[in-house]
């Protein structure tokens, strides 16, 4: 065993106390193989940093680009609607069309994105369906991590391996040679939790973090319910204004939006007219609205049709405005100002400093009087740029700044970016190029394109890179891959791929699964030649099980879910052994069926 050898196998084991004890960031850790590995003289210091050029690194950031698009267009909110309109209520039904979405979402970005774009629509889903969130949210995040198996460029080890198979002089997967053994793994996932989600899964409702229009709400007691009512050719509100109704005293309900020939009117004006064909958003209680329905016959829908956006959280809800000393509203009603008409914004209640709520008609404004708004996020932050009002409530939802016109645009580039893969164009470059034309086409704005990108994941692939190619000019690949074949050289086919399997298991629960790939890849395709196997078939089974990581919740997905569905450690052991056998066994035998 030689000094070079030596030095990388202790650098490897620093790095993996490092990962499990979790002293350092992992992208610090990565950075630290990165700068030791070249003054030891084990590699040069061009090889040490030659990930950031890199194929996988490259593409890497493309497709956080793209997901962070996917995002910004709204494209995922008309997802999670169509779900809570087609599925019903049933929570098996719920439970797995919810993960197969994401699932396939999670086919074309990374996982943790998929699963972080897609929990404020699940709590709402569930919410609707009345279904516990430790119900849905444990089997959306694990249907997140299988669908990383679907394509190369669903995750951190697929993106990575055809450069690692090109380094060792073979030839790389194309986008969808992945896809059976993935569509596979996600089936066996969703027909697991079908099927025994009663048994493995906790029964208690998660803790859920309060959204801002949660805690408003309770707070100040107010309304949660919004009804639709089309008026009628025979309706009594037809030629009437909203104020000559009086609805906000007689009913104590609100009309948040209005529309008619295909045109919204949020918050209209007070003085605004009702006509037939016009459909209403109304906020309040069901029977003040059902009261209000019958008394003027108009027609009250079963679901909101036209205005569900109004029930998404992340797109509008309740706000707390303050009146600050000087403003020149104060001593003004709301009529004198036109608060609706220019603001577009519904005023719920209005508390005085001494915290008495009043007719919200009536009431002059004074310096330090709190008012609740309910209206679209990017209405209500329009008003930051108003001296005369404070905003006060925290306003920072996801879609805050979506444009909801760009889903076509989003649409188009993530075509053009899988049409170039297909016709033989390189990863890298192909979604680089879908990335560019988000940029271009107005989905990502410009000053969005940095943060967009998540660079310490950029830095651990990119520093990681050199711990692999230190692995295989030391020779200590070599010597590992001789030790295992001395060992199992014996075994049969599907005892040897079980093997690979759980090695590569292993290595994922206690440091990043890039990072297994990058160790475990070059050692079997060392090995292949041994065993008389296809060296891509075992490198594509490493950097498919790299993703295996059920058991405990070091998976980033896992990690990021634990909370918002109120699991401990033992409810990932006892659904994530279960699932780990069911991938490694999955795996293994589409491996043999298809690659070996």
């Amino acid at each position: 065993m030689t000094l070079d050898i030596l030095i990388t196998f202790g650098v490897l084991i620093l790095a993996i106390v490092l990962f499990v004890t979790e002293k350092l960031r992992t992208d610090l850790v990565a950075v630290l193989i990165m700068v030791i590995l070249p003054w030891t003289g084990v590699i040069t210091a061009s090889e040490a940093f030659m990930g950031f050029s890199s194929n996988a690194v490259i593409s890497v950031i493309a497709v956080m680009l793209i997901g962070y698009g996917v995002d910004r267009s709204g494209i995922m909110t008309v997802v999670a609607e169509f779900i809570t309109k087609r599925v019903g209520v049933k929570d098996k039904n719920v439970m797995v069309s919810t993960s197969a979405t994401v699932g396939i979402i999670s086919s074309f970005m990374q996982n943790i994105g998929a699963a972080a774009l897609f929990l404020p629509a699940l709590r709402k889903i569930g919410k609707k369906a009345n279904i516990p969130a430790s119900k849905l949210i444990m089997p959306m995040g694990f249907a997140a991590i299988l669908g990383g198996t679907i394509t190369m460029v669903a995750s951190g080890p697929l993106i990575i391996l055809n450069d690692l198979l090109l380094k060792a002089g073979n030839e790389p997967f194309n986008l969808f040679s992945v896809t059976p053994v993935g569509l596979a793994l996600l089936g066996a996932g969703l027909l697991y939790f079908y099927l025994l989600s009663d048994w493995v899964l906790p029964k208690a409702q998660g803790k859920t973090k309060p959204s801002v229009t949660e805690v408003i709400r309770k707070t100040y007691e107010l309304p949660e319910d919004i009804y639709e009512l089309d008026v009628t050719a025979s309706s009594s509100l037809n030629g009437k204004s909203i104020e000559e109704l009086d609805i906000w005293k007689k009913y104590s309900i609100h009309i948040i939006a209005l529309s008619e020939e295909g045109s919204h009117i949020y918050s209209p004006w007070r003085k605004t007219r009702l006509q037939a064909n016009q459909t209403l958003a109304v906020l309040g209680n069901k029977d003040a609205v059902t009261t209000f329905a019958n008394d003027h016959h108009v027609k009250m829908k079963d679901e909101l049709t036209i205005f569900s956006n109004l029930e998404n959280e992340d797109h509008a809800g309740f706000a707390e405005i303050v009146i600050p000393p000087r403003s020149e509203v104060i001593g003004k009603k709301l009529e004198e100002i036109g608060f609706r008409k220019n603001y577009k914004l519904e005023p719920i209640a209005i508390i005085t400093r001494e915290g008495e709520k009043h007719d919200i008609k009536e009431v002059p404004f004074e310096s330090g009087m709190l008012m609740i708004v309910f209206g679209t996020w990017e209405n209500i932050a329009s008003m930051k740029a108003i001296r005369d009002f404070a905003i006060i409530t925290d306003i920072n939802p996801p879609e805050l700044d979506a444009k909801t016109d760009k889903k076509k645009h989003a649409l188009f580039s993530i075509a053009v970016a899988l049409g170039l893969v297909l016709f033989g164009f390189q990863l890298s470059l192909s979604f680089f190029t879908g990335a560019l034309l988000m940029i271009l086409l107005g989905v990502i704005p410009k000053k969005e394109i940095y943060p967009a990108i998540d660079w310490k994941t950029v830095f651990l692939l990119a520093g990681l890179i050199p711990l692999g190619t230190a692995f295989e000019k030391s020779g200590a690949a070599e010597l590992t891959a001789t030790f295992i074949v001395n060992l199992v050289g014996g075994w049969g086919t599907l005892a040897i791929l079980m093997v690979i399997g759980i090695l590569t298991m292993f290595f994922s629960l206690f440091m990043s699964n890039v990072a297994a790939t990058v160790l475990l890849v070059p050692l079997v395709i060392m090995m292949a030649n041994s065993f008389g196997m296809d060296p891509t078939g075992l490198a594509l089974l490493v950097a498919i099980s790299a993703s295996n990581s059920f058991l405990l919740p070091t998976h980033q997905v896992n990690a990021f879910l634990m909370s918002s569905g109120g699991y401990r450690n033992a409810d990932f052991l006892r659904a994530g052994s279960i699932m780990s056998l069911i991938f490694l066994i999955v795996s293994v035998l589409m491996i043999y069926l298809f690659y070996i």
